[in-house]
């Protein structure tokens, strides 16, 4: 069984981050190990939340995994908070990779234009040093923009698509995807690029104009899962959109949904059965 090591925060409560990437990993037929950055009771949404910073907390882990001789297929990063951790978890990969192990950054830090808060561009920057140590990268348009020190631009077409996935390789990673991408109103999918064979894939599917709170991590999620599972990348960028847009069509059909995430738990059915496909 393939093992995955998961970095990033957890609410007790609320659909997001390690809440829904546990589930969905395990899900997927693959291991699933933990590395919490921090513990809230609640997702940011919520009006009110505890948070409590598990930073002083990472090395010393990522130093007992090492001790262990434990190893990872992958390490899958979401979420990170600070500078600190980012330093911090630069220096997990370097200690805890094996030479297969597959590291696969979603840079969660912006959307829509805007930096999420608490965020700067000075700490973009530090994220893209982060991503250079990928094999593959994540990011939505925002992100993609402010890891580059590019403006945002949310007109674009196929070809300023393409040179920005090309711009992404440049960080040091080998592959791009750029999530949320859409040349059809009625379409929204994923644009990805490999560098060492320089070929590009792109994938759509229906776009619903609702936007819910987690959907980044649980695509991010059902993403790595597929690839521990045997998938190519491009196949398991296309599991991911479909599993993705899944979650929300049955958080639509719910009259009775909660306001804090999307029903993926009722979507893990559809989720396995699509990794059988291609």
């Amino acid at each position: 069984m393939k093992r995955i090591l998961t970095v990033q925060d957890i609410s007790c409560v609320g659909r997001c981050s390690l809440t829904v990437a546990l589930p969905i990993i395990s899900a997927a037929g693959v291991e699933a190990g933990i590395l919490p950055t921090a513990v809230l009771s609640t997702h940011t949404m919520f009006k009110k939340f505890t948070f409590c910073d598990l930073t002083g907390e990472i090395e010393k882990i990522s130093e007992t995994f090492k001790e262990l001789d434990l190893d990872f297929d992958a390490i899958y990063t979401g979420y990170l908070g600070s500078f600190e951790q980012l330093k911090l978890v630069s220096e997990l990969f370097d200690r805890n990779r094996a030479e297969n192990c597959q590291i696969v950054i979603d840079p969660v830090m912006a959307d829509n234009g805007k930096l999420y808060p608490g965020f700067t561009p000075e700490f973009a920057k530090e994220m893209a040093k982060l991503c250079g140590k990928a094999d593959l990268i994540v990011p939505n348009l925002t992100e993609a923009s402010f890891m580059l020190d590019i403006p945002y631009n949310p007109d674009y077409d196929e070809d300023y698509i393409k040179e920005l996935l090309k711009k992404l390789c440049t960080l040091g990673c080998r592959r791009a995807a750029l999530t949320g991408i859409s040349f059809d109103k009625s379409k929204l999918g994923v644009y990805s690029y490999d560098s060492e064979t320089d070929e590009f894939f792109y994938y759509a599917n229906d776009y619903l104009p609702v936007s819910y709170h987690g959907t980044g991590d649980i695509y991010a999620s059902s993403l790595v899962g597929a690839m521990m599972c045997g998938h190519s990348v491009n196949s398991a960028l296309k599991v991911a959109v479909d599993f993705t847009l899944e979650c929300i069509k049955l958080t639509m059909a719910d009259e009775n949904r909660r306001t804090y995430g999307v029903n993926f738990e009722q979507a893990l059915p559809y989720y396995i059965e699509r990794l059988k496909k291609d």
